[in-house]
């Protein structure tokens, strides 16, 4: 308020994971100011087209960060930096912990009401320019009050989280405003994501539980396979993974380490979680791989919020475990348009729910069950295949780190399959055996034609396959 935030004004964030950035997350909407956390994986480009389009006034940035602030093209009002790395801050700039020091005494919140706007993130924007979703204070308490149901994340004071997925991206899942609300301690690993400096913290810190994306935990995996002399997880420490779909055969390795994988699924829209695996009571009996099965699977949807399927006939599906739709959403912290987008029919049904663009199945039991995105789906000779199936079979394979699979255009059949795998250090594997291996799965039409062996699959911004540049690379 000091330095003349109006109410409204969107206070940018380029930080990583650190207790700072978790003030500012209470600080800047205490104060009525709306907080805006830039990706910083993006290029300085993308980052200064969101901060323009979201008409970011105020931004605070970690010093470390400095060297990508300066390649931003935009003009912010006033620069806070977070000394991070604890050298000097420069001139033009202001200290961060010397601005908090100066804070008036007299500070009183700023007036708001429910509907008023809390927050707001950008898309990943993988098929064109990112959209900004804003969150209201309304929205960000009903889904604190979801997450903390003790059947969707199960967490209470007696937890320590550590959060590996990025703050800057949907929120961080909701994790510090679940966590704040719990009164729950919170393990921040800053820009030290390397897997190796985690499972150091998890050594240290002892977390009980863990969010991140299937990359991150992947790459993990190899050290905790490879060196068990000196790398182990905290027993019985749970882990939340989403942003893609989990290989079973991860969930599987993990468990052998002494850690439970649950699976999430949501978006940016959706504040951003709707779905978390976890074995009902009905379900208890049963069997170890029943349970991990189940474990894999997207989960069971969030308390007050509706979800449906809608076939290709615009038809809604049953609850099956076969028939398969695009999921459709709606509830009290579901956005229900874009900032400053006009409304898009293609995303929002006329009746007020958002199209996710992800194709499921949903059980008997209220399981659901990532099929694909509908852009990655492969239609080949008129039948569908499904690109998550074929990859996480292909990850099960002992020779597989990764694997995408994607559409190729086919003069015969509209489309066929290519496979993009990643081998293990060390090992090998050839087209034919891996076909072999698939064939457990899939009826012989389906398997691929062509398999390309790379040293890394590209990544997007948040850590998830980025399928378009695939499709680009082999268009051909």
């Amino acid at each position: 308020l000091a330095a003349g935030l109006q109410k409204g004004d969107r206070v940018a964030t380029l930080c990583w994971n650190h207790y700072a950035h978790l003030e500012c997350y209470f600080g800047v909407p205490a104060a009525g100011g709306v907080l805006h956390t830039l990706n910083l994986r993006l290029s300085p480009d993308e980052i200064s087209w969101i901060a323009n389009h979201a008409k970011d006034r105020f931004l605070i940035v970690d010093d470390i960060l400095l060297p990508l602030f300066s390649q931003l093209k935009t003009e912010f009002e006033r620069v806070i930096v977070v000394p991070y790395s604890g050298a000097p801050v420069g001139a033009g700039f202001l200290n961060y912990e010397q601005f908090i020091e100066k804070t008036p005494q007299s500070f009183a919140y700023a007036p708001h009401e429910e509907d008023d706007p809390i927050s707001m993130c950008y898309t990943s924007g993988t098929t064109g320019r990112p959209k900004g979703v804003v969150y209201s204070h309304r929205s960000t308490v009903l889904h604190t009050l979801m997450a903390n149901q003790p059947d969707h994340w199960g967490l209470s004071a007696s937890d320590s989280v550590l959060p590996a997925t990025p703050m800057f991206h949907a929120n961080c899942w909701g994790v510090p405003y679940a966590c704040v609300m719990m009164g729950i301690k919170l393990v921040f690993p800053g820009p030290h994501l390397h897997p190796g400096d985690l499972l150091d913290l998890f050594a240290a810190e002892q977390p009980t539980y863990a969010l991140g994306v299937p990359t991150i935990w992947m790459t993990m995996l190899q050290l905790l396979d490879e060196q068990p002399e000196r790398y182990r997880l905290p027993q019985g420490m749970r882990m939340l993974v989403g942003g893609a779909p989990v290989p079973e055969a991860m969930i599987r390795a993990y468990k052998r380490h002494g850690a439970q994988i649950c699976h999430g699924w949501g978006m940016t829209e959706m504040s951003p979680l709707g779905t978390v695996s976890y074995i009902k009571p009905e379900l208890q009996h049963l069997s170890e791989d029943e349970r991990l099965s189940r474990f894999a699977m997207a989960g069971v949807p969030a308390p007050i919020m509706d979800l449906r399927l809608i076939g290709e006939d615009g038809a809604e599906c049953a609850w099956d475990g076969r028939s398969v739709g695009e999921i459709q959403v709606r509830g009290p912290f579901i956005a229900g348009g874009y900032h400053e987008v006009p409304n898009e029919a293609e995303k929002f049904t006329g009746d007020g729910w958002l199209r996710t663009g992800d194709v499921a199945s949903m059980d008997a039991h209220g399981y659901l069950r990532i099929t694909d995105r509908t852009k990655d789906l492969i239609k080949s000779g008129g039948e569908w295949i499904s690109s998550v199936d074929m990859e996480n079979l292909l990850m099960a394979h002992p020779s597989v780190l990764e694997a995408a699979v994607i559409a190729v255009p086919d003069a015969k059949w509209t489309e066929r399959p290519l496979a993009c795998v990643v081998l293990k250090p060390g090992r090998a594997a050839t087209p034919e055996q891996l076909r072999g291996h698939l064939a457990a799965g899939f009826i012989k039409w389906q398997l691929p034609d062509r398999f390309e062996f790379l040293d890394a699959i590209p990544r997007t911004s948040t850590g998830k396959f980025w399928k378009v540049k695939l499709r680009e690379r082999y268009r051909g």
